[in-house]
């Protein structure tokens, strides 16, 4: 876009769903990837959506919701993790670049959540310090999954990494609208709308968990 999108928050998550059956159809366009798109873009950016997804290599947000250059405001970590660098990179999506849809994208075989997992058992070598510090976000959804309370132990072998997953996408929503004002009032009066979803690797579908405000 050579100016800020006119589409809804509704309009544009459409939009991003036809391009993901494009993809698992194996029939994408690979729009606006062009030379004229290019130059185009050479001075001015107005994203429809900024994707906030895992880093995972198998998880390209362009390339699974078939979009062009410019069209996507994207922020990746391990895991998907919130932190003040992310939220202020979305703040600079919505309140800047003017994108109607925030996505918030998670997938399943997610190493992230699985060290997760793996780091309240005993047993288990301490994970690098930088990584820690990165999956501890995830610990509350590990909870969550097995639950128990803090403090308490948690049987590891009987952990879902699956739910351990939604739990930490669902609250990563809720942790964008808590922590920016800018983003819930957005939200609030109708011109922003946040999806929570999952990508699943096998067929490369996008599913959706939950989504806050009119998308």
């Amino acid at each position: 876009m050579s100016e800020p999108t006119t589409l809804t928050p509704g309009e544009v998550w459409h939009v991003l769903q036809e391009g993901n059956r494009r993809f698992i159809d194996g029939t994408p366009r690979h729009p606006r990837q062009d030379v004229e798109r290019r130059t185009e873009l050479a001075h001015r950016q107005y994203p429809v959506c900024a994707i906030f997804g895992c880093s995972d290599s198998r998880l390209a947000a362009e390339i699974i919701f078939d979009l062009g250059l410019g069209d996507a405001f994207v922020i990746r970590n391990v895991g998907q993790v919130n932190s003040t660098s992310v939220l202020g990179s979305i703040e600079y999506a919505v309140g800047v670049l003017h994108v109607p849809l925030v996505l918030v994208l998670g997938h399943d075989e997610c190493g992230a959540v699985q060290a997760a997992i793996d780091c309240m058992d005993p047993d288990v070598p301490a994970l690098p310090p930088h990584i820690d510090v990165l999956i501890q976000p995830i610990i509350p959804a590990v909870r969550r999954a097995a639950g128990v309370a803090d403090g308490a132990e948690v049987d590891t072998s009987l952990v879902d990494p699956s739910v351990v997953g939604r739990e930490h996408l669902r609250e990563t929503v809720a942790e964008l609208l808590s922590s920016s004002e800018m983003i819930s009032d957005a939200v609030a009066d109708g011109t922003l709308a946040i999806v929570g979803a999952n990508y699943v690797l096998q067929d490369g579908r996008v599913v959706s968990d939950i989504v806050v405000g009119n998308a």
